[in-house]
């Protein structure tokens, strides 16, 4: 498999009046070209500040992020938890936004942005505005935008974690449905270790801060993924396994939190 995402050393330090936080030191890891590698870590971890290093929304302190497959920068979006949606464009110039920015001409952009609507079952909400959608409609919004320009690299900040557990569930679904077709390149950051295992080829497990990587789990899952793989006495295993390398940093952030 070509690398398509490689982390070298990479550090990243924050500076303000009241002090310093090193939020990454020496994270080195790769990603393969359309490989979907999550992130897992105690809060704060730095596995956020990971996603914009690697997005060129931040400026590294020392190491490097290059894309060894791409003879060109490859394109790359971001999905964030907020999803992020202009409130004063409809659904359909939202997720035709980025095609914009691509220099693709009104007509063509708003075909592929309707197409791309009725692949989300949202093609009867193209008029209406983020406020009149339920928050998970907004957030499949936003996950079209992102698809919709055929992304290289497709960056995900834990797109999910603001939904009920249910509708978590329908969009892990309709997520894996989409990267199936196109099979772009995907950084994914979660909390949830669960679903980290269900969606991934590889999870990827941080230190506390300053974040590294400490670990890398293979669900024993293949493709197409079947979510019913949730009731598998493997997922159990994996789950405990992967917390059992975060428990005592979880615990001693709360513990430092409560002082």
């Amino acid at each position: 498999m070509e690398t398509a995402v490689y982390v070298n050393c990479l550090a990243k330090t924050y500076r303000s009046p009241r002090g310093e936080v090193t939020a990454l030191a020496g994270a080195t890891f790769t990603v393969g070209a359309g490989e979907f590698v999550c992130l897992v870590g105690p809060s704060g971890c730095g596995k956020s500040t990971l996603l914009r290093l690697v997005g060129g929304l931040l400026a590294t302190d020392s190491g490097e992020v290059t894309f060894p497959s791409f003879p060109r920068t490859p394109k790359r979006r971001l999905v964030f938890q907020d999803h992020a949606l202009f409130p004063w464009m409809t659904v359909l110039d939202n997720v035709a936004f980025g095609l914009e920015m691509d220099g693709m001409p009104r007509g063509q952009r708003q075909v592929r942005a309707v197409a791309q609507l009725r692949a989300m079952g949202l093609a009867g909400f193209a008029s209406h505005y983020p406020h009149e959608l339920s928050g998970g409609m907004r957030q499949r919004a936003a996950i079209a935008r992102a698809f919709v320009t055929e992304p290289d690299i497709l960056l995900m900040d834990e797109p999910l974690r603001a939904l009920d557990a249910q509708m978590r569930i329908v969009m892990q679904e309709e997520l894996l449905a989409l990267w199936e077709n196109k099979r772009p390149t995907v950084l994914y950051v979660t909390h949830d270790i669960e679903e980290a295992l269900l969606l991934a080829d590889r999870v990827l497990v941080m230190s506390g801060q300053p974040g590294r990587i400490r670990d890398e789990v293979r669900p024993p899952f293949g493709r197409p993924r079947d979510l019913t793989g949730r009731s598998h006495p493997e997922l159990e295993d994996l789950k405990w396994r992967i917390w059992n390398m975060l428990e005592q940093e979880v615990k001693q952030k709360l513990q430092i939190a409560a002082r």
